[in-house]
Protein backbone atom coordinates (compact mmCIF):
# COMPACT_ATOMS: atom_id res chain seq x y z
CA UNK A 1 0.00 0.00 0.00
CA UNK A 2 1.17 3.78 -1.01
CA UNK A 3 0.69 6.50 1.44
CA UNK A 4 -2.18 7.92 -0.77
CA UNK A 5 -3.95 4.53 -0.63
CA UNK A 6 -3.74 4.39 3.70
CA UNK A 7 -4.90 8.05 3.69
CA UNK A 8 -7.38 7.06 0.85
CA UNK A 9 -8.38 4.12 3.08
CA UNK A 10 -8.87 6.65 6.46
CA UNK A 11 -10.73 8.39 5.22
CA UNK A 12 -13.32 6.08 3.93
CA UNK A 13 -13.69 4.02 7.16
CA UNK A 14 -14.14 7.33 8.97
CA UNK A 15 -16.96 7.49 6.84
CA UNK A 16 -18.31 4.31 7.50
CA UNK A 17 -18.20 4.45 11.03
CA UNK A 18 -20.85 7.29 9.97
CA UNK A 19 -19.36 9.68 12.93
CA UNK A 20 -22.61 11.93 13.65
CA UNK A 21 -25.12 9.31 13.87
CA UNK A 22 -22.29 7.31 16.66
CA UNK A 23 -22.15 10.95 18.70
CA UNK A 24 -25.97 11.18 18.70
CA UNK A 25 -26.10 7.55 19.85
CA UNK A 26 -23.51 8.45 22.25
CA UNK A 27 -25.36 11.44 23.60
CA UNK A 28 -28.31 9.36 23.79
CA UNK A 29 -27.31 6.52 26.28
CA UNK A 30 -24.70 9.39 28.51
CA UNK A 31 -27.99 12.00 28.81
CA UNK A 32 -27.87 11.38 32.70
CA UNK A 33 -24.07 10.15 33.37
CA UNK A 34 -20.92 12.58 34.44
CA UNK A 35 -18.07 13.79 32.32
CA UNK A 36 -16.11 11.23 33.83
CA UNK A 37 -18.34 8.02 32.82
CA UNK A 38 -18.62 9.63 29.17
CA UNK A 39 -14.97 9.54 28.94
CA UNK A 40 -14.60 6.26 29.85
CA UNK A 41 -17.66 5.05 27.84
CA UNK A 42 -16.01 6.23 24.70
CA UNK A 43 -12.34 5.41 25.58
CA UNK A 44 -14.00 1.76 25.94
CA UNK A 45 -16.03 1.98 22.68
CA UNK A 46 -12.75 3.12 20.87
CA UNK A 47 -10.47 0.41 22.38
CA UNK A 48 -13.15 -2.56 21.69
CA UNK A 49 -13.59 -1.34 18.09
CA UNK A 50 -9.68 -1.47 17.68
CA UNK A 51 -9.83 -4.98 18.57
CA UNK A 52 -12.57 -5.92 16.62
CA UNK A 53 -11.33 -4.13 13.47
CA UNK A 54 -8.17 -6.11 13.76
CA UNK A 55 -9.63 -9.61 14.03
CA UNK A 56 -11.75 -8.77 11.09
CA UNK A 57 -9.13 -7.68 8.70
CA UNK A 58 -6.45 -10.23 9.73
CA UNK A 59 -9.40 -13.55 9.47
CA UNK A 60 -11.44 -11.74 6.46
CA UNK A 61 -9.03 -14.10 3.88
CA UNK A 62 -9.64 -16.73 6.19
CA UNK A 63 -13.36 -16.97 6.22
CA UNK A 64 -13.42 -16.31 2.32
CA UNK A 65 -11.65 -19.27 1.86
CA UNK A 66 -13.84 -21.45 4.88
CA UNK A 67 -16.63 -20.77 3.17
CA UNK A 68 -15.89 -20.87 -0.13
CA UNK A 69 -16.91 -16.84 -0.86
CA UNK A 70 -15.41 -14.57 -4.12
CA UNK A 71 -14.22 -11.58 -3.09
CA UNK A 72 -15.77 -9.92 -6.14
CA UNK A 73 -19.42 -11.41 -4.69
CA UNK A 74 -18.53 -10.71 -1.52
CA UNK A 75 -17.97 -6.59 -2.07
CA UNK A 76 -21.29 -6.21 -4.15
CA UNK A 77 -22.95 -7.73 -1.35
CA UNK A 78 -21.11 -5.74 1.07
CA UNK A 79 -21.83 -2.85 -1.12
CA UNK A 80 -25.74 -3.62 -1.78
CA UNK A 81 -25.75 -3.35 2.42
CA UNK A 82 -23.49 -0.34 2.41
CA UNK A 83 -26.60 1.19 0.36
CA UNK A 84 -29.33 -0.20 2.86
CA UNK A 85 -27.51 1.42 5.76
CA UNK A 86 -27.34 4.94 4.04
CA UNK A 87 -31.01 4.60 3.06
CA UNK A 88 -32.02 3.72 7.21
CA UNK A 89 -30.00 7.19 7.76
CA UNK A 90 -32.03 8.90 5.46
CA UNK A 91 -35.24 7.96 6.93
CA UNK A 92 -33.52 8.60 9.94
CA UNK A 93 -34.37 5.10 11.64
CA UNK A 94 -32.28 4.77 15.32
CA UNK A 95 -31.07 2.29 17.16
CA UNK A 96 -32.79 1.27 20.42
CA UNK A 97 -30.36 1.39 23.07
CA UNK A 98 -31.13 -0.89 25.77
CA UNK A 99 -30.71 0.37 29.55
CA UNK A 100 -27.59 -1.43 31.33
CA UNK A 101 -26.29 -1.85 35.16
CA UNK A 102 -23.93 0.94 34.06
CA UNK A 103 -22.90 3.00 31.12
CA UNK A 104 -19.71 0.71 31.04
CA UNK A 105 -21.67 -2.30 30.19
CA UNK A 106 -23.11 -0.93 26.50
CA UNK A 107 -19.50 -0.38 25.26
CA UNK A 108 -19.10 -3.73 23.33
CA UNK A 109 -22.91 -4.02 22.91
CA UNK A 110 -24.21 -1.75 21.40
CA UNK A 111 -22.45 1.06 20.85
CA UNK A 112 -19.14 -0.85 19.30
CA UNK A 113 -21.16 -3.51 17.45
CA UNK A 114 -23.52 -2.32 16.11
CA UNK A 115 -23.90 1.34 16.24
CA UNK A 116 -20.24 2.03 15.19
CA UNK A 117 -19.32 -0.92 13.71
CA UNK A 118 -22.08 -2.34 11.10
CA UNK A 119 -22.59 -4.91 9.02
CA UNK A 120 -21.74 -2.34 6.23
CA UNK A 121 -18.54 -1.34 8.03
CA UNK A 122 -17.74 -4.92 8.90
CA UNK A 123 -17.99 -6.26 5.28
CA UNK A 124 -15.53 -3.57 4.12
CA UNK A 125 -12.94 -4.35 6.51
CA UNK A 126 -13.54 -8.50 5.46
CA UNK A 127 -13.39 -7.06 2.01
CA UNK A 128 -9.95 -5.78 2.50
CA UNK A 129 -8.45 -8.37 4.73
CA UNK A 130 -9.08 -10.54 1.84
CA UNK A 131 -7.47 -8.31 -0.67
CA UNK A 132 -3.94 -7.81 1.07
CA UNK A 133 -1.72 -9.92 0.59
CA UNK A 134 1.47 -9.17 2.19
CA UNK A 135 2.52 -8.16 6.20
CA UNK A 136 3.40 -5.02 5.66
CA UNK A 137 0.09 -3.96 4.15
CA UNK A 138 -2.00 -5.83 6.59
CA UNK A 139 -0.03 -2.99 9.50
CA UNK A 140 -0.02 -0.53 6.92
CA UNK A 141 -4.06 -1.07 6.61
CA UNK A 142 -4.60 -1.15 10.41
CA UNK A 143 -2.52 2.09 10.99
CA UNK A 144 -5.21 3.97 9.27
CA UNK A 145 -8.53 2.05 10.27
CA UNK A 146 -6.83 2.16 13.73
CA UNK A 147 -6.42 6.25 13.04
CA UNK A 148 -9.86 6.42 11.98
CA UNK A 149 -11.00 4.67 14.89
CA UNK A 150 -9.14 7.07 17.01
CA UNK A 151 -10.66 9.96 15.83
CA UNK A 152 -14.42 9.00 15.89
CA UNK A 153 -13.48 8.51 19.83
CA UNK A 154 -11.82 12.07 20.08
CA UNK A 155 -15.17 13.03 18.30
CA UNK A 156 -16.96 11.04 21.38
CA UNK A 157 -14.67 12.88 24.30
CA UNK A 158 -15.76 16.27 23.07
CA UNK A 159 -19.03 15.21 21.44
CA UNK A 160 -20.94 17.32 24.16
CA UNK A 161 -19.16 20.26 23.16
CA UNK A 162 -19.85 19.70 19.40
CA UNK A 163 -23.80 19.49 20.28
CA UNK A 164 -23.61 22.87 22.14
CA UNK A 165 -21.90 24.28 19.07
CA UNK A 166 -23.82 22.95 16.48
CA UNK A 167 -26.77 22.04 18.34
CA UNK A 168 -28.39 18.94 17.14
CA UNK A 169 -30.08 20.09 14.33
CA UNK A 170 -26.20 20.61 13.14
CA UNK A 171 -25.95 16.62 13.93
CA UNK A 172 -28.75 15.75 11.67
CA UNK A 173 -27.04 17.97 8.51
CA UNK A 174 -23.92 16.37 8.76
CA UNK A 175 -25.24 12.58 9.02
CA UNK A 176 -27.37 13.64 6.16
CA UNK A 177 -23.72 14.75 4.28
CA UNK A 178 -22.08 11.17 5.33
CA UNK A 179 -25.15 9.32 4.17
CA UNK A 180 -24.15 11.20 0.64
CA UNK A 181 -20.85 9.84 0.67
CA UNK A 182 -21.68 5.91 2.00
CA UNK A 183 -24.11 6.17 -0.88
CA UNK A 184 -21.35 6.85 -3.30
CA UNK A 185 -19.21 4.33 -1.60
CA UNK A 186 -21.89 1.55 -1.65
CA UNK A 187 -21.78 2.01 -5.79
CA UNK A 188 -18.28 2.23 -6.15
CA UNK A 189 -18.15 -1.34 -4.40
CA UNK A 190 -21.28 -2.46 -6.36
CA UNK A 191 -19.73 -1.37 -9.45
CA UNK A 192 -15.91 -2.77 -8.78
CA UNK A 193 -17.63 -5.74 -7.95
CA UNK A 194 -20.11 -6.70 -10.59
CA UNK A 195 -17.03 -5.38 -13.54
CA UNK A 196 -14.58 -7.63 -12.15
CA UNK A 197 -17.08 -10.76 -12.00
CA UNK A 198 -18.17 -9.84 -15.57
CA UNK A 199 -14.77 -10.31 -16.75
CA UNK A 200 -13.83 -13.20 -15.04
CA UNK A 201 -16.80 -14.29 -16.58
CA UNK A 202 -15.64 -13.45 -20.62
CA UNK A 203 -12.53 -14.90 -19.62
CA UNK A 204 -13.97 -18.33 -18.77
CA UNK A 205 -16.20 -18.05 -22.15
CA UNK A 206 -13.23 -17.32 -24.41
Amino acid sequence: MTLSDCFALFVKFFFLLTPPFVMSAFLSVTKDNTIQERNTLAIWITLWILIISGVLLFFGGFIFKIFGITLDAFRIGTGALLFLTAVSLVRGDSIRVPSGDSVQSLAVVPMAIPITLGPASIGVLMVYGGEIKTGLGFFLAYLSISAAVICVGALLLVSNYIQKAIGKNGLVVLSKLTVLILAALSAQMIFEGADAFLLQTLEKLK
